[in-house]
């Protein structure tokens, strides 16, 4: 029998689609406290990590990967995305080794992987400006040694083992369009996006380049960078998951894009419909990756998000 991970790897790499369920995950699933009445691993503080006894740490390590997998497999998901807490490469590696501990080779399980610049924020959008005028030499030096110390972690988990790929979120648009020019997107972003891309397929792992906001502007740009797939195709800025798979679905998987606006406020009947939407135009020869337009988060009602699973578990197969 077909595991999740396997069905997953197969909708990856864009392989005609299998008889059954379209695969399904969630970049984040933050409603584990009204799913299972404990908080999700992210958002946890772990302040006096340091001062724990290794007992203690083990047990927090253990809650937090049955959350994991708890979450999967209530939901259906064909991927676990962690959120190693702390973050480092040695409780990443940790996690990892419970979760397949636990599962064996179940699930596909990927963590953050992006060293690339991502949209500033309002405090520091000016200062990225000036940079790009005043020292674009240091900025780009800057971005490459982003990328070679995602290289000697990737190195680390490729040693080890167990981790199947990463997912690259950093954000790169508004719902208006990129922060960068598409001219100055392809100098200060788009070469170390595809270098990193590059070294991580070579190193054997899956990458999902995530981005949230208009990309149609760069969409091209994301594409030829290689990722295995495209997340999250955001409706909320425009972006028509039909046309992306028009254009590109003979060159990647696509990943989403059920409106989270929708989810968030929206009837059973406005859910639906954009369930269906995203099914509709995803699904057809394969290569797709069934979703949200983001993640389901904090504040989103659980029974609209289990509405929307009615209609994936319904009408979401393949014959």
């Amino acid at each position: 029998m077909i595991t999740h991970r396997e069905r997953f790897i197969h909708a990856l790499e864009r392989k005609p689609p299998l008889p059954g369920r379209v695969p399904h995950f969630e970049l984040v699933f933050f409603l584990t406290m009204q799913a299972f009445g404990k908080v999700h691993p992210s958002q946890r503080c772990y302040s006096q990590w340091d001062q724990m006894e290794e007992l203690e740490r083990q047990l927090h390590r253990q809650e937090m990967a049955e959350i994991y997998i708890a979450t999967a497999e209530r939901f259906e998901h064909d991927a676990i995305f962690i959120h190693p807490n702390p973050d480092t490469v040695e409780e990443t590696i940790r996690l990892v080794d419970l979760i397949r501990e636990k599962t064996g080779d179940r699930y596909f399980i990927l963590r953050h992987g992006d060293a690339t610049f991502s949209l500033p924020d309002g405090e520091h959008m000016m200062e990225f400006a000036l940079r790009i005028a005043d020292d674009p030499e240091g900025l780009k030096a800057e971005a490459a040694r982003m990328v070679d110390d995602a290289l000697r972690n990737a190195e680390r988990y490729q040693k080890h083992g167990g981790l199947d790929g990463f997912a690259l979120c950093a954000d790169y648009c508004f719902n208006t369009g990129p922060f960068l020019s598409p001219r100055l997107f392809s100098i200060f972003i788009t070469p170390y996006l595809a270098r990193l891309t590059a070294a991580y397929r070579q190193m054997g792992f899956y990458v999902i380049k995530h981005t949230d906001g208009n990309i149609m502007p760069i969409l091209d740009q994301l594409v030829q960078t290689g990722p295995h797939a495209l997340h999250s195709l955001d409706p909320m800025a425009g972006v028509d998951i039909a046309e992306v798979k028009r254009l590109y679905g003979d060159q990647i998987c696509l990943i989403g894009n059920v409106n989270c606006a929708t989810l968030d406020s929206g009837t059973p009947e406005e859910i639906a419909a954009s369930t269906r939407y995203a099914l509709q135009s995803g699904m057809p020869g394969g290569g797709y990756i069934f979703s949200t337009s983001n993640c389901i988060y904090t504040g989103m009602p659980l029974a609209n998000y289990e509405r929307m699973l009615e209609i994936w578990r319904a009408e979401g197969n393949y014959a």
